[in-house]
């Protein structure tokens, strides 16, 4: 019996445990969303978040009556946060102004705003747009763009759809910021930035992170079936217009630059649940255990021959830019 009232002890204190861990992350996130979401000036936001924890580690200890005041308001603030709706009518950044969208004559795919900025620093660039035009025949393969800029913990991936002949088309998931807009990842978690799908050249997509912002990037070939592929583009293609006529939040867990990729897909083919899908950084260790990578060498060598800053540095501005990176690397 004493081994038994022990272990109910024990139970009890993990229950309780869990409980405040629970009810601290709350509070922390319900201050979050006061600060950065509220519509009010900085100092009236940060005096309401700084009030509502006050006021919740007050009301969690006083019992429970108190506590279930605090859930009450917690309930009420999360209530009006889900009802902030996304926009299209802000004062865009110049690099996320303009939204893709495509239109379809059978197999005939156009895209309309097709970024292509000519760049003189990652700053300094004339923007530029073009309309393009792709035939669903023509699609014959899948490069994968892997993107770091700090902690190789976390990294952004950029698709690139091979037409062949009609050349490629990459898309880039990314954050839709006003201008004047700074970026980060605590803002990431609430209602800060739009999410947006930019339909690129890789001479702008690719260059302005190895030749502009000095960033490394590895390029891999994505081993898979013809209409896999034509399946994975076409996801992309519903995706860009349901955000050209329905804006969306950008979440950095639920719908950041990875998790959306696994989420435009149709719920019964998407891919079990990866850790690695957060901590992206292990994205392509990720698919190259799943066999998805071409080029048959161990993963670090892989990865350390897939490295293609030099390439694009050396390729410039060059219309075959996008063969000259390619040339050599493993897989191609």
């Amino acid at each position: 019996m004493t081994i038994l009232k022990f272990l109910t002890s024990i139970l009890r204190f993990l229950l309780l445990a869990l409980i405040w861990i629970i009810a601290g992350i709350a509070v922390a996130w319900t201050a979050g969303a006061l600060y950065f979401d509220l519509p009010a000036p900085a100092l009236l936001r940060t005096v309401a978040a700084i009030a509502w924890v006050l006021a919740s580690v007050f009301g969690l200890v006083r019992g429970w009556r108190g506590r279930i005041i605090v859930l009450l308001a917690f309930l009420l603030i999360a209530g009006w946060w889900s009802t902030l709706l996304p926009t299209q009518s802000r004062d865009w950044q110049p690099q996320v102004a303009v939204l893709a969208y495509a239109t379809r004559d059978g197999d005939q795919i156009t895209i309309h705003n097709v970024r292509n900025f000519e760049y003189r620093t990652a700053t300094d660039f004339t923007p530029r747009y073009e309309t393009r035009t792709y035939n669903l025949d023509d699609l014959r393969g899948l490069d994968l763009f892997i993107n770091y800029w700090g902690s190789k913990l976390i990294a952004h991936p950029i698709l690139s759809f091979d037409f062949g002949p009609q050349g490629r088309l990459c898309f880039s998931i990314e954050t839709r910021s006003a201008r004047g807009q700074g970026y980060s990842p605590i803002a990431g978690l609430y209602r800060q930035y739009e999410i947006i799908y930019i339909a690129a050249d890789e001479r702008d997509v690719v260059r302005l992170r190895t030749n502009f912002k000095h960033e490394d990037l590895y390029l891999y070939r994505i081993l898979m079936p013809p209409k896999e592929v034509r399946d994975r583009f076409m996801e992309y293609i519903d995706r860009l217009n349901e955000l050209n006529t329905h804006p969306a939040w950008y979440n950095e867990i639920t719908d950041n630059c990875t998790t959306s990729i696994r989420a435009q897909r149709p719920a019964a083919l998407r891919e079990p649940f990866d850790w690695r899908l957060l901590i992206n950084g292990f994205g392509d260790q990720m698919l190259y255990e799943h066999h998805a990578l071409a080029g048959d060498l161990p993963f670090a060598e892989l990865k350390a021959r897939s490295l293609i800053d030099e390439r694009a540095r050396a390729a410039g501005d060059s219309p075959d830019f996008s063969n000259l990176i390619r040339a050599g690397l493993p897989g191609f």
